[in-house]
């Protein structure tokens, strides 16, 4: 018998008819949306639960597949096998995807995927595909990500008994602005009004800080905590100092690699000569990769328990690979990947500015948490003997979102366990296009949140009008290596010599992150502007950001550019 699906169309209609039963009708729902897994959790009065499918699991499978005109996600659907979701019908991965164009490294390598992504290599969105009756049905991570949300959103429904509306998400600490934005996107897709969009470390550390809150001892003395968070899609890296339910974040630092690198690599090690497999999309050659996908995908959580691991796997196109792989092998291939994870996790120590001795716990959670060499790893750059073992590393982050979402709601606790409170970072720094073609930063990465920075700019021409605010986020000093978020015109400027005119930006990021910019133009002797200051909130740009960049440099060249005037000393 088939089991029975969310009926997602009646969420509306019986939202205003059904009473809720809940003795917390507006408690926001956390809900970690990983790249391989997800989970959906909420503080059910005296603690957080996580809610479960109607298959009884608390774990369920990122993905969407599409059947005819009915696509179906993982929080509803059972495969039969993993190979079924390997089949060219089923979207995943869409983490990875949402919010990225097509010259980037992250899309170039997804184009191994079993279903279609196709890009031209001109910074647009890439295409992406569903094999549905041998036709490729094209979508959108936004899209995919929308179905998953509806269908996670109606099983929250039926659990708890209430109409579900507000949500906080995870998200990972590397996310440009454009892609907090299209996660928004694609949560106003599913009908949820996004509440907080919180940096994984970031709810790890508030369930941290809830944690050492409740042992009660010596909670006004401040607790470093180093978190480590590496699942299938990216890594993230935080210092976080705790003292009383407060939990300020020092620093953050991030990068989109993770299990699906450590995966595909050994999959190129297994199959030398792969790449045209890989990057075909036949019906044969789609099968193929997904026996190989789920070979190897066994054989590194083998890995995980054993020192060694059997791989015999035919792919069924005269190809059989019969090879014994050890965990010094598998290591040695995904060398480049652990490297990454070890700097970031000295530049996150750098940033925060935190000796290894100052730091009291180490935190490692995400699925990648369980491979022996990110563990080792973690605890020789933190001179650690042991890490810290009070949270369940697939679970944390949806327990943090889960409170956060119950503090974010108004709510209190008679025990104090929502007497709780996150110092949010910047995670990238953010600025302004200003002295030719670089990036100078006006808040800093790993500002505490709010925050409002100013900077003063001046005209680079003589008798310049008009001044070209572009504004960017990242670290790389050019602009070209940063992301565009968006742009406005300064008009009115008063003729004058060209260092004359006072451009005053500022750059303003409220609690939730919200980023508005301001520029007001003052003349000499005179301390108020001369025009209507504008503000507007970031970012601005939809898709097509290196095409932006290059319309803006045709059109205006360096006619409107800015210089920034150096601070007297």
């Amino acid at each position: 018998m088939a089991e029975p699906a969310y009926t997602v169309a009646s969420d509306s209609e019986t939202a205003g008819e059904e009473k809720s039963s809940s003795p917390f009708p507006e408690t926001a729902i956390g809900i970690d949306i990983g790249t391989s897994h997800c989970s959906v959790a909420v503080w059910n009065g005296s603690q957080v639960e996580l809610l479960r499918n109607i298959r009884n699991q608390k774990m369920m499978r990122s993905y969407v597949t599409f059947k005819d005109e009915n696509p179906s996600a993982g929080v509803s659907d059972q495969l039969s096998s993993e190979h079924d979701m390997l089949s060219g019908a089923s979207i995943f991965n869409m983490k990875r995807l949402i919010g990225r164009v097509d010259t980037d490294p992250v899309v170039q390598s997804s184009k191994s995927l079993p279903f279609l992504v196709q890009t031209l290599g001109i910074g647009v969105r890439p295409l992406i595909a569903a094999l549905v009756n041998n036709v490729w049905r094209s979508t959108t991570p936004e899209e995919v990500l929308a179905i998953f949300l509806v269908e996670l959103k109606a099983m929250a429904e039926i659990q708890l008994k209430r109409p579900i509306k507000n949500v906080v998400l995870t998200i990972p600490a590397s996310f440009s602005r454009f892609q907090l934005t299209r996660i928004e996107r694609a949560c106003a897709m599913a009908s949820l009004h996004v509440l907080r969009l919180m940096p994984e470390p970031t709810a790890v550390a508030l369930l941290y800080a809830q944690q050492i809150s409740n042992q009660n001892v010596n909670t006004g003395s401040e607790k470093i905590a180093l978190i480590f968070n590496m699942g299938a899609g990216y890594c993230d890296v935080a210092i976080t100092a705790t003292a009383g339910g407060v939990s300020q974040i020092k620093a953050l630092a991030g990068s989109a690699i993770g299990g699906e690198d450590l995966l595909l690599s050994m999959m190129r090690h297994l199959l030398p000569d792969s790449e045209t497999l890989l990057t075909s999309h036949g019906l044969d050659d789609i099968k193929s990769v997904g026996i190989l996908r789920v070979a190897t995908q066994e054989a590194i959580h083998t890995l995980s328990s054993q020192t060694s691991v059997q791989i015999d796997v035919d792919l069924g196109n005269g190809t059989k690979i019969c090879k014994v792989v050890d965990r010094e092998e598998f290591e040695e291939v995904n060398l480049a990947v652990f490297d990454k994870c070890a700097s970031l996790i000295s530049q996150c120590l750098h940033d925060a500015k935190v000796d290894t001795e100052d730091v009291s716990d180490v935190i490692v959670v995400g699925g990648c948490s369980y491979i022996p060499k990110i563990k080792s790893l973690v605890m020789s750059i933190c001179k650690k003997e042991e890490l810290y073992k009070g949270m369940k590393p697939l679970e944390a982050a949806v327990i943090g979102a889960a409170l956060e979402g119950a503090v974010a709601s108004g709510l209190s606790d008679p025990f104090g366990s929502l007497d709780l409170l996150t110092i949010q970072a910047t995670p990238l720094a953010l600025g302004i296009r200003a002295d030719g073609n670089n990036f100078v930063p006006i808040i800093p990465r790993n500002t505490a949140m709010p925050a409002q920075k100013d900077l003063i700019f001046t005209t680079a021409h003589d008798n310049q009008t008009e001044a070209l605010i572009i504004v960017y986020e990242g670290e790389g000093k050019k602009v070209e290596e940063n992301h565009l978020l968006g742009y406005f015109k300064i008009t009115g400027i008063p003729p004058s010599p060209k260092g004359v005119p006072e451009i005053r930006v500022i750059l303003d990021i409220d609690a939730s992150s919200v980023l508005r910019v301001l520029a007001g133009v003052l003349m000499p002797g005179s301390h108020q502007p001369i025009n209507p200051v504008m503000g507007v909130r970031m970012p601005t740009v939809d898709d097509g950001h290196g095409w932006c960049a290059e319309a803006l440099h045709r059109a205006y060249g360096s006619s409107l550019d800015l210089v920034t005037v150096q601070k007297k000393i």
